[in-house]
């Protein structure tokens, strides 16, 4: 029997009694439930049953009075879910978790047989995640747990941190200690908990962007149990003063593009480069290098595996990495030579620290924990700005409905905010409104720029939402974008880059090919110039200022926008 049913037929045997926290309701609509005097008693019913329980009550939605299933259409959860939230505010509480399970609507038994079936939970580790449409012929069972207090304010200190890295070169490995604490086997075992794909896990090779979270507290590092559980997660978030989130991208060459997804659309505030002690900076170190410093992110260099190797190779990886960084005209710093302290204070764009770790002695684990406690945020824009986050990744939620995730770019969102979404592939934006947000499995009332969180979105179905559209305030006047001016600059090439060329550009979120028009004649490698640009197949939302990276085969360039509405 699964956790999550055992948890439904727990509380259909507690059953719904006087002074007890269990409370039955088979549906919740507004216009009912949140009149006058009825929202108020509504409201002291469940602030009763929270206290009842000890600051923890359980609802079990679409079930009768006397706990038989019911079952109710989606679209009546979902209106349910909203009202439970309303009155769950007002008696200052919060919903904490929901649970979905599909049921025949005619059954009317409280008994669970198997053909019930368990809502999949959305993974924001993962891509497209369904938890699969209901048919008419089925309803929705849920079970909310209800916790005594406001939802969270997430106006603590949070940074974002992206890592690259070749594969096999311990990047994941590294990130599964960090947040953990716990030294690895030597065998990639707190890598773990970064992948979650089948194949992932079997190949021992990340595929796709992966998260992870730990804090800082007055007491010191705030590290996860168990990552895979997400309510450790959420705990995290709600117990550390600060916050440090990784996204944590791909080492496999084939997988590039992704990477640079990650490090380009992720709003982050520094990188972390792996690169192994046993086997030195490779050609998907330079690369991945090349893409962090061309968007100017602060970077530092964690030297792995320190364990495998002498004092006198690890020295020579330091010499092959300072060297790779004078190359690319950037200052390196040896943490073991200059202290903490001093890579606290000289890292920027330019100057790049140092560090030697182990993931299983836990050599250099401190020191990543120090820099991380006191290195001040430098990516997202200002909380006092527009509304404005790029979609990386979108679910469907059975009883929430489409879910869009991915890293606030500027200002502020809150639950209820009524939003446009877009542009469609037609141009248009769509009005959305906020049904909830979450970060890290926590449900936060309010989250600003920098903070990588899933919003939950009422007013479309999440088959019309694409990655590289964005959120915006309803009454922003946002124009589509299909050609924009830029100056780009050519990092490597084979030939020449003449009007026409196509490469992909990666810009935010979104990674589109788009046509290069140079407007004074060809460019070689090394040349920097004005240029057109043409997204091949529909429009974004481009504004100027905005740093993108273009790519095709081993072709790479980097630019800045100029002008997202150039005159024809």
């Amino acid at each position: 029997m699964s956790p999550p049913r055992a948890a439904l037929e727990q509380a259909l045997d507690r059953g719904e009694r006087e002074g007890g926290s269990v409370e039955f309701k088979e549906r919740l609509s507004k216009d009912t439930h949140l009149s006058e005097g009825r929202r108020e008693s509504l409201a002291a019913q469940l602030r009763h049953r929270v206290l009842s329980g000890d600051g923890e009550a359980t609802y079990v939605l679409g079930v009768t009075d006397d706990g038989g299933i019911a079952g109710v259409a989606p679209d009546v959860f979902s209106e349910t879910m909203d009202v439970l939230s309303l009155l769950a505010e007002e008696a200052e509480c919060h919903i904490d978790e929901v649970q979905t399970w599909g049921v025949p609507v005619e059954e009317t038994s409280p008994e669970l047989d198997g053909s019930m079936d368990a809502a999949e939970v959305p993974d924001p580790r993962r891509g497209h995640v369904s938890s699969g449409d209901v048919d008419a012929d089925r309803g929705l069972v849920g079970l909310a747990t209800v916790r005594e207090g406001a939802i969270l304010e997430t106006d603590d200190e949070h940074i974002v941190v992206g890592t690259a890295g070749h594969v096999d070169h311990g990047k994941s490995t590294l990130v599964g200690t960090l947040l953990t604490g716990q030294a690895d086997d030597g065998e990639g075992g707190t890598r773990s908990y970064l992948d979650v794909q089948p194949h992932e896990v079997e190949r021992g090779l990340s595929a796709d962007l992966s998260y992870g979270v730990y804090g800082f507290d007055d007491d010191g590092p705030v590290r996860m149990d168990n990552p895979d559980r997400k309510t450790d997660r959420a705990r995290i978030v709600e117990e550390a003063d600060r916050l440090v989130s990784f996204v944590d991208t791909v080492g496999h060459e084939p997988w590039l593009r992704t990477t640079i997804r990650g490090l380009v659309g992720q709003k982050l505030d520094y990188g972390l480069l792996t690169v192994a002690a046993d086997d030195g900076p490779t050609r998907t170190t330079r690369e991945h290098l090349g893409v962090l410093l061309a968007t100017d992110l602060p970077t530092m260099v964690a030297i792995t595996k320190t364990d495998l190797v002498s004092e006198e190779r690890l020295e020579e990886a330091e010499r092959e990495i300072e060297r790779l960084l004078r190359d690319a005209d950037r200052t390196p710093l040896l943490v073991r030579r200059h202290g903490v302290e001093a890579a606290i204070e000289e890292i920027d764009e330019t100057v790049v620290p140092i560090v030697g770790t182990s993931a299983v002695t836990m050599e250099g684990i401190t020191v990543l924990d120090e820099l991380f406690e006191h290195l001040p945020k430098t990516g997202g824009g200002a909380a006092a700005d527009p509304f404005r986050m790029y979609v990386d990744r979108t679910y469907s939620v059975t009883g929430v409905g489409a879910v869009a995730s991915g890293t606030i770019t500027s200002g502020t969102v809150e639950s209820g905010d009524e939003l446009l979404l877009g542009p469609m592939p037609d141009g248009s934006f769509r009005e959305v409104e906020v049904r909830s947000i979450e970060m890290h499995y926590h449900r936060v009332d309010r989250a600003r720029a920098g903070r990588i969180v899933g919003i939950a979105l009422k007013g479309v179905e999440e088959r019309e939402i694409d990655r590289g559209m964005a959120l915006l305030p309803r009454d922003a006047e946002p124009t589509p974008t299909r050609e924009f001016e830029a100056e780009v600059m050519v990092l490597n090439h084979p030939t020449r880059i003449d009007a026409g060329y196509e490469p992909v550009v990666h810009l935010e979120t979104l990674s589109e090919a788009a046509a290069i028009y140079p407007e004074d004649g060809p460019l070689l490698p090394g040349d920097t110039g004005r240029a057109r640009l043409r997204f091949k197949f529909q429009p974004y939302l481009v504004q100027e200022g905005q740093r993108f990276v273009f790519r095709e085969g081993s072709s790479k360039g980097v630019g800045t926008v100029l002008d997202a509405a150039p005159e024809e």
